[in-house]
């Protein structure tokens, strides 16, 4: 099994370091608020790979924690706690926002039938743990303080940069003043804040009353729960610069070890080749795509036939797409799940092997879905319908629900409406205008056949 490290920037061989158990960890959710479907690609990564690896006959120890404290508005330690923040704006308490939150988010997961880690530690639960951590790495001469907190001084870490292969001295020419002149560095880093009198969520500390910096989390219950050196990282590429930067250093601090084996990333999704953000009100929510007629199985399809190191651009008409395909997909499994045909068992090794291939060349995912596509358009086998299933436990598309439904493909509207208007001309008579918008559906990919009960219109 090979996968891409980030750390060395190529695929390598995959082996547990301890027998065949994987420690993995996932950077989970700050729960001030809803987790977008971009958040989700990320959670969907996360769950692939915990599937291929029990696929491949490892057992999984996994922890994802979540993040009800120390996550402030800007990466360079500036602005809010976004708990306080979402607490002030919603008149509740940081842990009655949390609280809500995390409910969601574990909904959203059932929903897209990611598999919970086996551990989801909270940040508010562990600050005993995270002050040992600072406690030591200033013991250690890698913490400092100033009036606002204490700071993980980076040079003390000639390696820092490693990750995200930034030189800081490049980085340095250019930086701005910083806003926190006594930092030794601009890029040194909160591990621990001070806290002021009016801050709701705050903890006694050897400094007085503070609360954690967002890295320092990590970095604790990672060891807390998988040791000082474990097998697999994972995250988003927005973590690359900073969150897991932070995380590597402090961890170096604390035992002389890089944390992780692998770091692995999944990549941004964007909305119609655009970024999505708030502010452009395009940060759409599983829920959303429920109202809108797209079930959230639809969607984990639509995010399977992109690569998780490949940017995913949604579009509706995408989803729309996904849609019409699972749905043939389903329809396929069903037709086989009652199939006589036989099938040799030479052609069946021959797709498992594909398959296989695939998912363990760093989840080719897209590769293993052609497979299945494949193996599908054999004759109804009962024989495939099992292979389909054993496949399934990598995709985790829910094909043992399948149903053997007619499918209606759904097109976009523009289409549907340049097909009912050439209806309408017919109906007319009007047969110059009924042609002239045949060839304009023709030029834009579709065919459209007249019958008795109107027209049938499919892509070419």
């Amino acid at each position: 099994m090979k996968l891409y490290n980030t750390l060395t920037r190529k695929k390598e061989e995959f082996a547990p370091l301890d027998g065949k158990t994987v420690r993995m960890y996932s950077c989970g959710p700050t729960v001030y608020n809803f987790a977008h479907i971009g958040n989700m690609r990320t959670y969907i990564f996360m769950d692939i790979l915990r599937r291929t690896l029990r696929y491949e006959g490892y057992k999984v120890k996994g922890v994802m924690n979540i993040t009800d404290v120390g996550h402030l508005l800007s990466d360079a330690d500036e602005g809010e706690d976004k708990m306080e923040k979402a607490a002030k704006e919603q008149r509740k308490s940081p842990y009655e926002i949390a609280d809500f939150y995390t409910k969601v988010f574990f909904d959203d997961l059932k929903k897209l039938n990611i598999g919970k880690p086996e551990l989801t530690p909270k940040a508010t639960e562990h600050i005993r743990e995270m002050l040992d951590f600072v406690y030591a790495l200033c013991e250690k001469g890698y913490g400092y303080e100033t009036s606002d907190g204490i700071y993980f001084d980076i040079s003390k870490f000639p390696a820092y940069g490693q990750l995200s292969g930034i030189n800081l001295e490049d980085q340095k020419a250019g930086a701005r003043v910083e806003v926190n002149d006594e930092k030794r560095s601009p890029f040194d880093f909160a591990i621990w804040k001070k806290a002021p009198k009016e801050h709701i969520m705050q903890w006694d500390s050897r400094w007085g009353k503070g609360y954690p910096g967002w890295h320092i989390e990590c970095s604790a219950m990672s060891k807390k729960y998988l040791g000082e050196v474990f097998d697999i990282h994972t995250g988003g590429v927005d973590h690359i610069p900073i969150h897991h930067e932070n995380e590597i250093a402090q961890s170096y601090g604390y035992s002389g070890k890089n944390p992780a084996k692998f770091w692995m990333h999944g990549e941004f999704m964007l909305v119609n080749n655009g970024k999505m953000s708030k502010k452009l009100g395009n940060t759409y929510l599983v829920s959303q795509l429920e109202e809108m007629g797209y079930s959230p199985m639809c969607f984990r399809y639509f995010c399977l036939n992109t690569h998780y190191r490949k940017k995913l651009n949604f579009t509706f008409e995408g989803m729309d797409g996904a849609k019409t395909a699972y749905a043939r997909l389903c329809a396929l499994v069903a037709k086989h799940r009652e199939g006589e045909n036989d099938v040799s068992d030479e052609k069946l090794a021959a797709y498992r092997k594909e398959f296989e291939e695939d998912v363990t060349d760093d989840l080719n995912v897209p590769g293993a879905m052609g497979v299945l596509w494949t193996m599908l358009k054999e004759p109804a086998s009962r024989k495939i319908y099992a292979l389909a299933l054993e496949m399934d436990k990598v995709f985790g598309l829910k094909l043992d629900e399948a149903k053997a439904e007619e499918v209606k493909e759904e097109f976009p509207a523009e289409i549907t409406a340049i097909a009912n208007e050439r209806a309408a001309a017919r109906a007319a008579k009007d047969w110059g205008k009924s042609d002239e918008l045949r060839a304009k559906l023709d030029e834009l990919g579709y065919a459209v056949k007249d019958t008795k009960e109107g027209y049938t219109l499919t892509r070419k």
